[in-house]
């Protein structure tokens, strides 16, 4: 057979192969047994959600045990207004609430239910009129209302995400390189960088008097990184254009939530009379002279008083420090969180 006909029978040949692979993946027609048109890929399970501070609110649980504080969460609200060029959303997490229930869950703080009562206000409207059967037998046939039946909180935490700055500093290099001659082989490179920030204001609130006890404010720089690398050369009748590159960016929604534990695990700490005990003993990052207590053991009676009437109540050097409760990253073993390194 000639080169121009082996060409063209070569060309429906390659189209007849890509049909078919492509038939193995999508059918046109539902599986009879699974019910699919293909299966979907990914494989990854499910994990706990955890930050470099979820270690630390555990421990803290065996202080809360001791004397329960009934805490309600309120409107942890959006307010940095940033959101998605093509209107496709905000850019920062609407859930700081719920991240801030599962932080107080962590740290075994009892919770009252006050984000979103609809459900409860609707179960009331109905047993008030009589329509909600009763819960046990022996009594009357419908659900009896019960004055003092709902306890109350003792705090509440409200506040609200306040900052989202956005390439804060930036650095990049790229080169590009060959042989002059017009069919020599060349090759290019480069690297970037940049920086970003998220911050979160809190306030912790008396329930009875309406106090502001505590107040607290942090913030958290991301990073973002991207590579290139790429080679163009002739070979012969032929030339070839390849390129590789690499680009990851910390998540900015697990940054929300690890703002949200540091500062919950302060707040809690500090209604508990806990000092440092909770500190991560065993930081990766910790140097020498770094200030990190261990866990006690056994569980010490610390009785839980309000922020204002603690001695060290207006002492902000240990909140400052950047790397109290700071821990190691996923439970897994895995080297970094979410894929940051």
């Amino acid at each position: 057979m000639t080169p121009r006909g082996k060409k063209h029978l070569l060309k429906p040949l390659v189209f007849l192969i890509a049909a078919i692979a492509l038939e193995g993946c999508i059918s046109p027609t539902a599986d009879s047994v699974t019910g699919r048109y293909t299966a979907p890929i990914g494989g990854s399970p499910v994990i706990s959600n955890e930050t470099p501070y979820s270690a630390a609110l555990r421990c803290m649980a065996g202080y809360t045990a001791q004397r329960p504080i009934r805490i309600a969460v309120g409107q942890i609200a959006d307010y940095t207004g940033k959101s998605e060029s093509d209107n496709s959303g905000r850019k920062i997490t609407q859930g700081a609430a719920l991240m801030a229930m599962s932080a107080l869950s962590k740290a075994g703080v009892q919770l009252v239910e006050r984000f979103d009562t609809s459900v409860a206000e609707m179960e009331l409207k109905y047993a008030n009129n009589r329509l909600i059967g009763a819960d046990q037998n022996g009594g009357p046939d419908y659900r009896q209302i019960i004055a003092g039946s709902i306890p109350g909180s003792d705090y509440y935490l409200v506040g609200g995400i306040t900052e989202l700055n956005f390439n804060i500093r930036s650095e990049g290099a790229s080169a590009d390189g060959g042989e002059t001659a017009t069919n020599g082989i060349k090759g290019s490179t480069g690297g970037n960088m940049y920086v970003m920030n998220v911050g979160l204001d809190l306030r912790m609130v008396d329930t009875k008097t309406l106090q502001v006890v505590d107040v607290i404010s942090y913030q958290k720089q991301i990073i973002g990184r991207q590579v290139s690398v790429g080679v163009f050369d002739f070979l012969g009748a032929n030339f070839f254009d390849a390129s590789v590159g690499e680009s990851a960016l910390e998540p900015i929604q697990l940054a929300v939530r690890s703002v949200i534990e540091r500062a919950v695990l302060e707040m809690t700490a500090r209604l508990y009379h806990t000092g440092g005990a909770c500190t991560a003993a065993t930081d990766p990052l910790a140097g020498p002279d770094d200030r990190h207590t261990p866990a006690p053991s056994g569980n010490p009676a610390y009785t839980p008083v309000t922020a204002r009437n603690e001695d060290n109540s207006h002492d902000v050097t240990p909140r400052q420090d950047p790397y109290r409760y700071y821990g190691s990253s996923d439970p897994v073993g895995s080297p970094g969180l979410r894929g940051s390194e």
